[in-house]
């Protein structure tokens, strides 16, 4: 893993930009490892291509292509690209502006026309006029992007040492089927607290927790190109058919719509970057 030691050391210029809001693109290996950090500017996180991982102290995302996270101020947090990704991410004075953006986290729905304004702000020098097209059309993605905003693809993080140990296997095993009953002796507790942990920690039991960890890691999967047989296989299921019940019941699609959906949308990307 090729891991940034000091990720806010090339980010100065951004972060001390005399513009509220600039752009900045940059590409990053599979397996880059940024380790925990925070900014003094908010952020728009997002990759036009590949998927990648962000951890808060609370939250665990997964940000597929077309799923983006807005990070406020002085939040810590970690990234690790899981494949090759090209990101593209807006750095934002938040003290600038009238917007009522968000104190914390907040999962972004890439928008057809977010995605391009992105694209098209990735090309522009930090040191733009004011009232200019740059600054104009980046205000426009600071709208959009708030029209954006949805839970997205993350899981609560419990922080009791028993339930982090849980949280944390089943992050790395996704396909680990043990019950709550065998973790309860694995960790040292009952399986009536670690049940009450998950709920007052988490607020989701721990069956929805391991399912949701499920469906962040399928669709990882399937964008960076495995079988849906594959990715079954992977997650413990007996069989591919169980997995695409699972799948749309919480996603509201089949895996195959999924991957039809992400094929045409990476489509129009490429088209855009023409």
């Amino acid at each position: 893993m090729n891991t940034d030691h000091s990720p806010n050391a090339h980010l100065a210029k951004w972060e001390n930009a005399k513009n509220p809001v600039v752009s900045m693109f940059k590409e990053y290996p599979a397996g880059h490892h940024i380790p925990p950090h925070q900014h003094q500017r908010g952020q728009l996180i997002y990759a036009s291509t590949g998927t990648m991982r962000l951890c808060t102290r609370d939250e665990y995302w997964l940000l597929p292509p077309f799923r983006g996270v807005w990070m406020p101020p002085y939040v810590e947090h970690e990234m690790c690209a899981s494949t090759a990704v090209c990101l593209r991410t807006l750095y934002v004075n938040v003290e600038s502006f009238t917007l009522n953006l968000p104190s914390h986290p907040v999962g972004i729905g890439v928008t057809a026309l977010l995605r391009e304004l992105l694209i098209r702000a990735s090309s522009f020098s930090i040191t733009y006029h004011p009232d200019s097209f740059e600054e104009r059309l980046l205000r426009l993605a600071l709208e959009e992007m708030k029209r954006a905003f949805e839970c997205g693809l993350k899981l609560p993080m419990g922080r009791d040492k028993r339930l982090k140990k849980i949280c944390d296997t089943l992050l790395e095993h996704p396909g680990d089927v043990r019950s709550l009953a065998d973790w309860a002796n694995e960790v040292g507790a009952t399986t009536r607290t670690l049940s009450r942990l998950f709920r007052t920690e988490t607020g989701i039991s721990f069956i929805q927790w391991r399912e949701q960890v499920r469906i962040v890691s399928a669709m990882s999967g399937l964008s960076t190109g495995q079988r849906v047989s594959q990715v079954a296989e992977h997650l413990g299921y007996a069989s591919q058919g169980a997995f695409t019940v699972m799948f749309k019941r919480v996603t509201g699609k089949s895996p195959r719509e999924y991957l039809n959906d992400l094929s045409c949308s990476q489509t129009k990307l490429s088209r855009m970057e023409e």
